[in-house]
Parts: C-alpha cells; structure tokens; sequence
C-alpha cells in the first residue's frame, strides 16, 4: 500500500483481534530506501512505489480448524485489499492467490513471460508463483 490510511488502519483493528489461532499473525513491514531509487521496470518487483507491504499470514496446527482460519484470512483480506494496490510482493503469496500473479507484476508481467518462454520453454521452474511460459 501506498499509505496506512485511517481506513486502513480500522480494518486491521477491526479483523486483527478476531484471530481464531495464536499461531496466525500479521505484519506491515515498511517499504523504503534503495527500493524506491529503482524504476518499476528495471526489475520484476514493480511496486517500488509503496511504502508498505502487509503479510497476512494464517497458520494454525489443528486442521479441524481449518474453516475457520480460512475465513479470517479472506476476511481479512477484504477488509484491507480496498487500502491496498492490486498486487504485492510475489514472494508474499500463497497458493490460491495464482489468479494474482498478473498484478503482481504490473507492467513487467509480458517482458517476463518472454524472458520464461526463451529460458524456460518447457517451464521447469514452475513450483513458485509460477509465470507460465
């Protein structure tokens, strides 16, 4: 995100504490220095424009709650996805967020799948947040 706004701020006070597992967290970590003296298009991370990066990150050892967890990451989400850019840092995604990766990459998106389709054509390095060629 660009900027912690009030709004955004009331969304996560208002999802944070409705954890369902002590195990679940979730941290805004600050963007700034060397990554905003890049342009977006120098490299694949294109974001170099916010300031916050936020990780929701949903983890509990019962999977008898697995319901429940779920639902407080989506709902936290949502809450905070309005305050937010479109895509992130690819490396924050998990695995049901493939449909994102597109976002992810703004406007670096096409030159990188050009850059898969010449190295790796028949996509072997497909186990990440996968570019397909």
């Amino acid at each position: 995100m660009k900027e912690l706004t009030d709004e955004a701020i009331d969304a996560h006070v208002q999802h944070g504490p409705k954890v369902p597992a002590v195990n679940s967290t979730v941290h805004i970590y600050q963007i700034n220095g060397a990554c905003h003296r890049v342009a977006p298009e120098e490299t694949a991370f294109a974001y170099r424009d916010a300031n916050f990066a936020t990780v929701i990150a949903g983890m509990w050892p019962e999977p008898a709650e697995n319901q429940a967890n779920i639902q407080w990451v989506r709902d936290y989400y949502d809450a905070t996805a309005p305050h937010s850019e479109e895509g992130g840092y690819i490396n924050f995604m998990a695995g049901d967020d493939q449909d994102r990766i597109k976002a992810n990459y703004r406007g670096n998106y096409d030159r990188l799948v050009e850059i898969k389709r010449k190295y790796d054509p028949d996509n072997l390095f497909h186990l990440n947040q996968n570019i397909k060629p």
